[in-house]
């Protein structure tokens, strides 16, 4: 920190006395200073100094002077313009920086005063106050007493706080300023007292640290506006620096008198001092940048007592407080060496860890040095004096010590094993030398005529750059001393740690990057430059440190021109943009350069690329060696397909142009290529175009192409997708018989299209009866299909087989069986005619699962040759089953509906029917709650009471729907009031023995005596008068029916016939049963 007078006065009066200078105030703006001088206030321009007016209001001594937050107005000494006085003299004034209230203090009281009141608010106070001033919010007031006492008082005037200093009277306070600073969570006050004493309380009252002893009486304290340093001044005749923990920095300005004011310019480096001699000092403050630099970690100083390291590549920082001046920093490696007033501290890392920003104290040199620059190594400390560069171990023993013929302007640790390190020094005199710490003789590498500024080795120790005092960079050779190039406007130069033959140097606001020989690119950078890692640049600006991003794009296109595709790799690797990396690849795949071309496009992930350069590789191991084929490949993939085509030509591959063109749909340019020489090339052409047309949905014009080229099949599937049948018949007609497999495709196309017509003159043309025959039974041209079986017999089954189930399908049941039986599948008529009975019953349609049954038994009558037994039996099944089913659609009827069309007696006959046929088992459907229901009611009303009570009884055994269960309830109690007999008339009367038989009978529709069945009437189920009986041998059935109609009836007996008289009305003959036993029968 260095403290440079910018301007200085001196006030004396009219008779050349000096005025002691008490108070100074800046404008808010900083544009003009207040001074409170003898009983004047005089106002500076505060730039050069300039005084621009004394005020006289005043008739004493002014001592104090203000300025408001706002600029408008300010207050001095113990009068304001008139407005108030008080009956002391005033000590010092202060105004509230929100609403601009006025403080004035004096020996006895304080008082209030803003300008919307009429009157002021004073409060007593019991000592002297020497000093005040307002909190940042304007919502306290302090109050420094020369009891000892700071009192913390509210905008009333109230007193919040109190704060006694251990000194009391004897430790007046003199100044108070409180931390203008916003990052600070409190409001700190800092008291300084004539106890030599300087201390921070808290808002609370509360202390903030110890006591900072101080070595003089102190009469202002004033912080710069950040509240970062504080400037005191007083007895000492001097303004000293303080950081904001009260640690002195150093001195700024030594006067001859008692410093009694000092203030901070607002928002500036600026102090001005005021003096008892009438003095006023006007000083900038310098403060240099402490600092080091080792590849990416960046060491600087910060508040004058701290040290952050900064991690340039991760953004990472660490502060180190030390709590004294740093004056000196130097950074290498894992090491960190801090220089204090009275000690040096040596750091190290925790870990090897690059990342690793954790340091703790290694070593503690407690001794003062004084030097110019410090460097620091693994085991030792350098330090710089002049011509004097001294090697001290970090227990501070000097070990190596080299005296210079010139003064040193530049060190640098080039590097090295520990305790072996080389050092880079640059002299006034333009001497370069080189020191290991572990030799006591310098190398000199070479001397220039012009002072050395700053100096820099490449990553190999093969060059060296050297930035001079006339801004010139000049590379030199080490190794033989040669000029290499310079370059001029260079304040700094640092050479690329990754890339032997780039560095780069600033100055003139630009940054300038040279790679080889190639010319300088420059791009604008203020600053200097201090490190070049990679494609990052460490730049310093002012006091800041930061990493520039560079892409590296300029030097690797210098490469590219010169086609050094490996030199210009290396550039990109230290960080191109995408489309550099894509024209690095780029370009040296076009120079067959496929390695340099491969990791390029491996950057940016262009798979496309990198499948082409390993399918060259692995034409190359196979033996190929064309590199006019290997170019022509590039070229095509890269979009120059003229180019490709010529290479592709040239190399005698124009099958491989040709397929290019058409791939591209380039088919004008492939036309060309081709001409009029080969004709298979032409076809070839044609098809790849109507491919393309296909896929760019002009499938007519595909369609026409595939036909021009020969293609008929898929000319044929574009056609009848869209269903074009008029070009699909003309292609069909046009189309050679023996052209099988487009032929079938058009017919197949017609009959998807319904144009049955049309494919069956395709299927015709072929010869393919079958496809016909199968086309025909799809289209349901039965006609058709019927004139073809009749020709060719052999495709009977395919034709009557769907016949048949088309006819079942439409409930055509009877054809469909003639045509099952055509086919040959009886099995399969019968199936289907059962699974319709099944289902008619199932949806209780009775009466059609008795026409369903008895065309069955119809049907196994007809089937009944090979298997004739069984079909029989499946007949009598079928017809029993027929008949039952006939009869209980009666009884669902009667059951299920409110109406029937039957007779009493006729229900009552079908009752009796069912339940002499339900004996054993009961067909699925039929109930027999429903017969036994309909029997019971029907006995009833014809009087067959016995029957009736008999059935009801039975229905009490079986499961009832609810419907009928009040019914049978009430049938079954009124039927026990009537007579417990049936009916006689309802008896029946086997008409072969004469026997009367019950109404239900156990043994079924049989006589009980003779077991003769009953036969019964299909309308009424009446029993009729009919006797079954089977002719003997030998006469027939014409024989038969004479003899029953012959008047007289010869009957055996004994040995033969007796004449029966023919007067006899009723005629009689003996006939056989069907048991085998013998009787008469009358006949009429």
């Amino acid at each position: 920190m260095r403290a440079v007078p910018t301007w200085i006065d001196k006030v004396h009066d009219r008779d050349k006395v000096e005025q002691c200078i008490y108070d100074l105030a800046f404008k808010p703006d900083g544009s003009q200073l207040i001074v409170a001088a003898g009983n004047r206030v005089l106002v500076y321009d505060t730039s050069d100094g300039t005084l621009i007016q004394p005020l006289k209001g005043h008739k004493d001594t002014v001592y104090c002077v203000a300025y408001a937050k706002d600029g408008k107005r300010f207050a001095s000494g113990s009068d304001l313009y008139d407005y108030y006085t008080h009956n002391d003299s005033i000590q010092c004034v202060a105004y509230n920086p929100v609403s601009h209230q006025l403080a004035s203090c004096s020996s006895g009281d304080f008082g209030l005063w803003s300008p919307e009141q009429k009157s002021v608010s004073k409060h007593k106070v019991n000592s002297k106050i020497t000093c005040c001033g307002w909190t940042n919010d304007g919502q306290y007031l302090a109050l420094g007493m020369m009891n000892g006492v700071v009192s913390i008082r509210n905008k009333n005037g109230e007193e919040k706080v109190k704060i006694e200093r251990p000194g009391g009277s004897s430790s007046p306070i003199w100044s108070i300023a409180w931390n203008p600073s916003k990052d600070e969570h409190n409001d700190i006050l800092a008291v300084a007292d004539w106890g030599q004493k300087l201390s921070f309380y808290q808002l609370s009252g509360k202390q903030i640290g110890k006591d900072r002893t101080l070595t003089y009486d102190p009469c202002c304290v004033s912080y710069f506006s950040k509240g970062e340093y504080i400037v005191m001044g007083g007895s000492d005749k001097q303004a000293s620096l303080y950081t904001k923990d009260g640690v002195r920095l150093g001195t700024i300005g030594e006067q001859s008198s008692w410093v009694w004011t000092c203030r901070v310019k607002p928002d500036s480096n600026y102090v001005v001092l005021g003096c008892q001699d009438g003095t006023i000092a006007f000083f900038q403050l310098i403060f240099s940048t402490v600092h080091g630099l080792y590849k990416d970690r960046y060491a600087y100083r910060d508040s004058m007592t701290d040290v952050i390291v900064q991690h340039l590549i991760t953004e990472q920082k660490v502060r180190i407080k030390c709590r004294e001046l740093v004056k000196k920093i130097a950074i290498y490696r894992n090491r960190l060496a801090i220089q204090l007033p009275e000690k040096i501290l040596i750091y190290e890392l925790y870990s090897d860890d690059s990342s690793d920003m954790h340091y703790r104290i290694k070593e503690k040199i407690c001794r003062k040095f004084e030097c110019n620059l410090l460097v620091v190594c693994s085991q030792h400390i350098i330090l710089c004096q002049e011509k004097r560069l001294q090697c001290l171990s970090f227990t501070s023993i000097k070990e190596k010590e080299w005296l210079m013929e010139s003064l040193i302007r530049y060190i640098k640790v080039i590097g090295g094993p520990p305790g072996r390190e080389g050092l880079l020094v640059g002299l006034k005199n333009g001497a370069i030398l080189k020191i290991f710490v572990d030799n006591p003789f310098a190398i000199t590498l070479l001397k220039q005529s012009t002072s050395v500024r700053c100096l820099d080795m490449s990553t190999s120790r093969s060059k060296l750059a050297v930035v001079d005092e006339h801004n010139t960079c000049l590379v030199y050779d080490i190794h033989t001393k040669e000029l290499l190039f310079q370059e001029p406007n260079a304040n700094s130069v640092a050479w690329n740690t990754q890339c032997e033959d780039m560095l780069c140097f600033s100055g003139s606001g630009y940054l300038n990057i040279k790679a080889s020989n190639f010319p300088v690119h420059q791009q604008k950078l203020q600053g200097f430059v201090v490190g070049y890692n990679g494609s990052k640049i460490f730049c310093l600006h002012v006091y800041s440190m930061s990493a520039v991003e560079v892409p590296q794009s300029a030097p690797m296109y210098q490469y590219l021109e010169r086609r050094m595709f490996k030199e210009a790799y290396q550039i990109a690797c230290l960080g191109v943009t995408d489309s550099d990396w894509r024209d690095l690849a780029t370009e040296a795949l076009e120079g067959l350069d496929f390695d340099t071309a491969k990791k390029a496009f491996i950057r940016v992930r262009d798979l496309r690329y990198l499948e082409l350069i390993n399918s060259i590789e692995e034409r190359k191991k196979r033996g190929e060696s064309d590199t006019e084929l290997f170019l022509a490949d590039v070229y095509a993939y890269q979009g120059k397909f003229h180019e490709a085509a010529r290479l592709y030509k040239r190399t005698g591959l124009e099958s491989r142009a040709l397929s290019m063109y058409t791939d591209l749909r380039m088919f004008e340019y492939a036309k060309e290529f081709v001409g009029a020489a080969d004709p298979k090339n032409t076809r070839m052409l044609m098809s790849k175009q109507a491919d393309w047309a296909k896929n760019s949905k002009e499938p007519r014009a595909a369609a026409q192409m595939y036909l021009t080229a020969g293609e008929h099949l898929k000319a044929i599937d574009i056609i009848g997708e869209h269903g074009w049948v008029d070009m699909l018949i003309d292609i069909a007609r046009k189309l050679d018989k023996a052209e099988r497999e487009p032929l079938a495709k058009c017919a197949a196309y017609f009959q998807k299209l319904k144009h049955h017509g049309y494919a069956s003159e395709t299927y015709s043309k072929m010869g393919d009866l079958q496809a016909l025959v199968h086309l025909h039974v799809e289209a349901r041209h039965w006609d058709e299909a019927f004139s073809l079986v009749e020709k060719h017999a052999q495709f009977k089954d395919d034709v009557y087989v769907p016949y048949a189930q088309w006819l079942a399908e439409n409930d055509r049941f009877e054809e469909a069986q003639k045509a099952f039986h055509k086919a040959g599948r009886q099995s399969e008529a019968v199936k289907v005619l059962e699974q319709l009975t099944h289902n008619a019953v199932v949806e209780s349609r009775f009466n059609d699962a008795a026409y369903y049954y008895w065309m069955l038994s119809m049907q196994c009558l007809d089937i009944a040759r090979g298997k004739k037994e069984e079909m029989l039996k499946k007949f009598k099944r079928f017809q029993h089953l027929a008949e039952l089913y006939h009869v209980y659609h009666s009884i669902q009827r009667y059951t299920d509906e409110p109406f029937s069309s039957h007779m009493p007696e006729t229900l009552f006959n079908i009752s009796r029917y069912l339940l002499h046929n339900l004996t054993k088992d009961v067909p699925l459907g039929i109930s027999k709650v429903n017969t036994l229901y309909a029997l019971a009611k029907q006995s009833r009303t014809l009087g067959a009471f016995k029957l009736a009570r008999h059935a009801y009884e039975k229905l009490q055994d079986l499961h009832v729907p609810s419907r009928f269960q009040e019914s049978m309830d009430l049938g079954s109690l009124t039927v026990r009031s009537k007579p417990y007999h049936d009916n006689e008339d309802l008896i029946p009367m086997c008409y072969r023995c004469s026997t009367n038989n019950p109404l239900l009978n156990s043994q079924g529709s049989v006589c009980i005596n003779c077991k003769q069945p009953f036969i019964y009437s299909a309308s009424s189920y009446e029993v009729l008068p009919l006797v079954q009986f089977y002719l003997d041998k030998g006469i027939g059935d014409e024989e038969a029916v004479s003899l029953i109609d012959l008047e007289e009836l010869s009957v055996e007996s004994g040995e033969g016939y007796q004449n029966i008289s023919e007067h006899s009305t009723n005629q009689a003959f003996m006939v056989e049963w069907p048991d085998g036993s013998h009787s008469s029968v009358k006949g009429t």
